[in-house]
């Protein structure tokens, strides 16, 4: 979902750079100007969570975002790592990090935003049993293997024992403004990975009653909740009186709920919104044509791709997975679509992040000959009709069915579209690896170093790996680069992971998205974050 036409280098002095206390509050420049005051009406899809722990989805970590605060922050122009509650995150090894905190931060309900709000929120996230979805953030945290536990045999009718431990023995508290984190093994870019929401902190109420904070949250950031979420209606937030830093732009944002983009553009030109982070695509020459210059653009680093659920038989052959690969004219798909906007996927990492490469993927070039000797190679297709999956709502169902049209076209093989479910419906299919067929979904960078476009989806086991890939050679890869010395040196050994993602295709690269954002007449100074896109609370109103 973010980011701009750039190389987003994390420095390999990112420590020192860290060390260094940056200033509180809005991710907004020093000169953004406009006017404090009045309520943004914001585009919202309905969030699938409101809890730091859990929200991983772009829907939940937009609200998420404004309502929470953590350890360090994203430059908006640049995307670099900055200080945010933290006064200096420090390391002698790569290993072992100590965080000081700024003091005179709180939760809206009054409790301290201390070294141990940090430490009871990453807890809560690893803990097994509480299967929060940003657990995975947390397994580069010594004692991670000893709070989670295996389903002896997975989907079976044993149960998974109860973990050794509750709490994460790399986690220590010095003081109340002081903790140390030891990780498993040394991380160079574990500075510029904590300005991700799920390593925000939680009040004590929090966690002890997640179900309601998840409804009500109790945030420490610019902006608390009114009343509570509305599901399928809107979320209200107001400026927090507690949040001791740079206060936000907009006196009120308000979150309204769609159950499609296209729903949402009508609601914009009804002027009833003031900024939508998305336009359906089709509605875009339309948008450029009416809105002129309030039509936000750039190049962007959301990664869209086609999943191949490996779980089911019928995908577990690489050829396969090349065949169709092989079969997709993107640059036509992209042209007839996306008006030629976005950009054809030819490897894992965007383009705009250091250490992306092109062409990687020599699948993802048309040839029709080639797909059609590997299908047969694997003994041919087998499956039946082609089920191709998306989310409703969203304006997918053109490129998909494009998409289905070619793999007919060359390789004989029949489709149909599966596209009803929401998005919180959604995941929860894939969480439960339910899909019978290819899959769409997108990958954004949680972080700006390229690590996010690799173990985050492709790990043995991390939580966003839909299609199941296991592969010991890419783990050990990714150990690697997350041990090297410098950022130059780790960036050898995660391209030579993305090769092996080039070869055995878990899922299918399809486009990068040029980013489109629209504002009203009511807006003064729109704001994008390079690493988390709009941001409402640093956007003025006139």
């Amino acid at each position: 979902m973010r980011g701009k036409f750039l190389k987003v280098a994390v420095a390999a002095t990112a420590t020192a750079m860290l060390a260094t206390a940056c200033g509180g509050g809005s991710d907004d420049s020093d000169d953004a100007g406009g006017q404090s005051g009045g309520e943004l009406r914001v585009y919202a899809s309905e969030p699938a969570f409101l809890l730091p722990s859990n929200g991983n989805d772009e829907p939940s970590i937009y609200v998420i975002r404004q309502l929470y605060r953590g350890l360090v922050k994203y430059n908006a122009e640049t995307g670099e790592a900055e200080n945010d509650l933290a006064e200096s995150i420090t390391s002698d090894d790569k290993k072992l990090w100590t965080i000081k905190l700024k003091d005179g931060y709180t939760f809206d309900n009054g409790e301290p935003v201390d070294a141990e709000s940090f430490i009871r929120s990453w807890n809560y996230a690893a803990y097994g049993p509480n299967a929060q979805n940003n657990g995975y953030f947390m397994k580069r945290i010594a004692g991670i293997k000893d709070v989670t536990a295996e389903d002896p045999d997975g989907d079976g009718p044993k149960t998974a024992p109860e973990p050794k431990a509750k709490t994460l023995s790399g986690l220590k508290k010095v003081d109340d403004l002081t903790f140390t984190v030891e990780l498993s093994s040394p991380f160079t870019g574990f500075p510029t990975t904590i300005g991700y929401s799920g390593f925000f902190p939680m009040a004590q109420a929090c966690v002890d009653d997640a179900d309601t904070c998840n409804e009500t949250p109790i945030g420490n950031g610019p902006y608390k909740i009114e009343g509570a979420w509305e599901r399928g209606v809107q979320i209200n937030l107001t400026r927090s009186d507690s949040w001791n830093g740079e206060p936000g732009k907009p006196d009120k944002i308000n979150y309204r709920i769609f159950a499609d983009v296209g729903s949402g553009y009508s609601a914009f030109q009804a002027g009833e919104l003031d900024v939508m982070y998305t336009l359906p695509p089709e509605r875009f020459k339309d948008a450029k044509a009416s809105y002129g210059d309030r039509l936000f653009e750039q190049p962007g680093d959301s990664f869209n791709y086609v999943g191949m659920p490996l779980y089911n038989e019928n995908f577990k052959d690489k050829r396969v997975r090349q065949a169709f690969s092989l079969a997709i004219d993107r640059q036509s798909i992209v042209d007839a679509v996306f008006d030629g906007r976005y950009s054809p996927a030819t490897g894992f990492i965007a383009p705009t992040f250091q250490g992306a490469r092109e062409g990687v993927c020599t699948y993802c070039k048309k040839d029709v000959e080639k797909a059609k000797a590997l299908l047969a190679e694997a003994g041919g297709w087998k499956g039946g009709k082609l089920v191709l999956w998306a989310n409703a709502g969203a304006g997918h169902d053109a490129w998909l069915q494009a998409v289905g049209d070619q793999i007919k076209a060359a390789l004989g093989i029949d489709y149909e579209l599966k596209v009803n479910l929401q998005f919180p419906e959604y995941l929860e299919t894939a969480d439960n690896r339910k899909f019978t067929g290819p899959f769409r979904l997108g990958w954004g960078p949680d972080y700006p170093f390229l690590e996010t476009y690799l173990t985050p989806v492709y790990g043995t086991g991390s939580d966003s790996n839909n299609s199941t890939f296991s592969n010991p050679e890419f783990d050990s890869l990714m150990k690697q680069g997350d041990s090297a010395e410098t950022i130059d040196e780790a960036i050898t050994f995660y391209q030579k992971g993305e090769d092996i993602l080039a070869e055995e295709l878990p899922v299918i690269p399809m486009f990068w998205r040029k980013e489109a954002a629209l504002y009203s007449e009511n807006v003064d100074n729109f704001v994008w974050n390079q690493v988390s896109g709009a941001d409402y609370g640093a956007t003025s109103l006139k």
